[in-house]
């Protein structure tokens, strides 16, 4: 898959796109299959020890299995029609092995006798050795002590396979019509669902089974003006999400109305749908913007991107090393910039922080995929850059004595590498409501939800949009404006930072398919702020002249 198309997964239209990726790793299965149960953890330890075993046997001087099961499904619906229902499975073994100080690896799919993994682990080690031939350097990995039979599971509540596929059809077309009741001359809705069973073992002594969930509820509603056929559209502003079927059955006291809706750790789809073809129809008589400089009030729903592009990325190690180039390239923060230890990532206000244990996130897990225990730390400390993102073979780069715990594949049959953790920007500590925020604001546009963006090889100078904008004057919301983008570069943005609103208006966002490597791998992951002000920012008009 391409960037574009990783890009374009914003908009529902493409989000099909992304359905063959998942199936190429598996089968597609009944609906009922899915529920069926793996393998059960003494299978999978015997099937471990079988490997290492034979990896040790052949020369390993490390070794770690990943026994995998991984469960999608997807139900997408157009107006009051079905489009498509998807459910794969795929489930294997991928055994990677350091000899001779250098890396190999090999897989097997539906792999279930001892025979089978000692014979791919005696692969991986023989790759191993001959890649080893054109090492520059032998690998070193940070240590690692090993956590004996351990597990972890997703805090879910309502397991999203055992809902009926009846009712989550039921869901979908009562949200398509309630957003053709309220003026959507199209509608678009899909549930994504995914499951993966990973059990993890290691030379270093860990036996670790997780059993971890996503789902991401999305649409996009278009509405047309009949008389210049000029149309417009509303995505979605839900976040996708490390919880089962709960996400969607939301307790009304834990909702929160202002200028969006928010949600707390819940959404509420029809509720969204209905402000979404309402709003729609409103962009279609939207003031379009005057470009020029601007004071951004930049909403959760919208920040999670900008945090993504120009603080997630360009802070993974391995592309501030030049060893990944893929999908917009390496990183304009080199290590020079950390080790002069005062490089200005941001203003004073800008905290931005790693964290794999944060509940609910799509990156929480118990342990990375090296069987490191997962962890949470400062990227950014109050506008300073003070670390990246690391694994085991890159800690030792960066002086750290152990990896972060930031390893991921996206499937079994898939070699791990450094992957985003968690990344988010620290609440304000004085206490600041969106609402005493605008009052402040002469001159500002309100933006929610993310929408097109664009950033350069070096994850520096960029340009983002948005799904929902408000024009901002002496204080006050005045109208909703169109055609907004904003530009600026990495550092000049967060250095403009003046303002974060307080940790009661913190929200998530997210991105389910996000792509690296060659080839490419999708991992999910969040990004979590309260509103936050950025002053003096330079905002474009994106109409189209005819």
């Amino acid at each position: 898959m391409n960037r574009r198309d990783f890009i374009q997964i914003a908009g529902l239209s493409t989000g099909a796109f992304m359905l063959p990726a998942f199936a190429a790793n598996g089968r597609t299965v009944s609906p009922e299959a899915l529920m069926e149960p793996g393998l059960d953890v003494a299978v999978k330890k015997r099937l471990a020890d079988a490997a290492l075993n034979a990896a040790k046997s052949k020369g390993a001087t490390y070794a770690d299995v990943r026994i995998g099961r991984y469960l999608n499904q997807f139900v997408i619906t157009r107006e009051d029609k079905v489009q498509n229902i998807v459910n794969t499975e795929s489930y294997g073994i991928g055994i990677r092995v350091i000899a001779n100080g250098c890396w190999g690896f090999s897989a097997v799919a539906d792999a279930k006798s001892e025979a089978q993994v000692a014979k791919a682990a005696e692969d991986a080690v023989a790759i191993a050795k001959a890649n080893s031939r054109l090492m520059k350097q032998p690998v070193e990995l940070a240590p690692q002590k090993g956590f004996g039979e351990v597990s972890w599971k997703a805090p879910i509540k309502k397991n999203a396979f055992e809902v009926p596929v009846k009712e989550k059809v039921e869901l979908l077309l009562g949200v398509n019509d309630a957003a053709m009741k309220n003026g959507a001359n199209y509608v678009n809705s899909i549930l994504f669902m995914v499951n993966e069973q990973k059990y993890f073992a290691s030379t270093d002594g860990s036996y670790i089974d997780q059993d971890i969930h996503r789902m991401w509820p999305n649409f996009t509603v278009t509405a047309i003006d009949p008389a210049s056929g000029k149309f417009q559209t509303r995505n979605a502003l839900s976040a996708p999400m490390g919880m089962g079927y709960d996400y969607l059955q939301v307790n009304p006291k834990d909702k929160v109305t202002g200028v969006t809706t928010r949600y707390n750790m819940g959404y509420d789809m029809l509720e969204d749908i209905t402000a979404a073809a309402q709003q729609a129809k409103m962009k279609l008589s939207a003031k379009s913007v005057e470009a020029g400089k601007y004071d951004l009030i930049l909403d959760p729903s919208h920040l999670w991107l900008t945090i993504h592009e120009s603080v997630g990325h360009p802070l993974e190690l391995d592309r501030v090393l030049g060893y990944e180039a893929n999908f917009a390239g390496t990183s304009f923060a080199t290590l020079d910039k950390w080790q002069s230890k005062n490089f200005k990532y941001g203003s004073d206000k800008v905290t931005l922080i790693a964290d794999k244990t944060q509940v609910g996130s799509l990156g929480a897990v118990g342990w990375d995929d090296e069987g490191v225990n997962t962890k949470k730390w400062d990227l950014v400390k109050d506008g300073v850059l003070v670390n990246y993102q690391a694994i085991r073979d890159q800690a030792k780069i960066i002086g750290e004595k152990e990896s972060h715990g930031c390893c991921y594949a996206d499937s079994w049959s898939s070699v791990q590498f450094q992957r985003m953790a968690n990344v988010s920007l620290a609440s304000g500590k004085t206490p600041l409501s969106v609402e005493d925020m605008i009052k402040d604001v002469k001159k500002g546009i309100y933006i929610i939800g993310d929408g097109s963006f664009s950033i350069d090889q070096q994850r520096y100078n960029f340009q983002f949009g948005g799904q929902l904008f408000y024009e901002i004057k002496d204080g006050k919301i005045v109208g909703m404006l169109k055609d907004v983008a904003y530009q600026s570069n990495t550092q000049e943005f967060w250095n403009s930072c003046v303002q974060v609103c307080d940790e009661r208006d913190y929200r998530l966002g997210g991105s389910f398919f996000d792509g690296k490597g060659q080839p490419s791998q999708s991992s999910a992951v969040s990004h979590g702020s309260s509103t936050a002000r950025f002053a003096g920012v330079n905002v474009i008009n994106t109409a189209r002249k005819i």
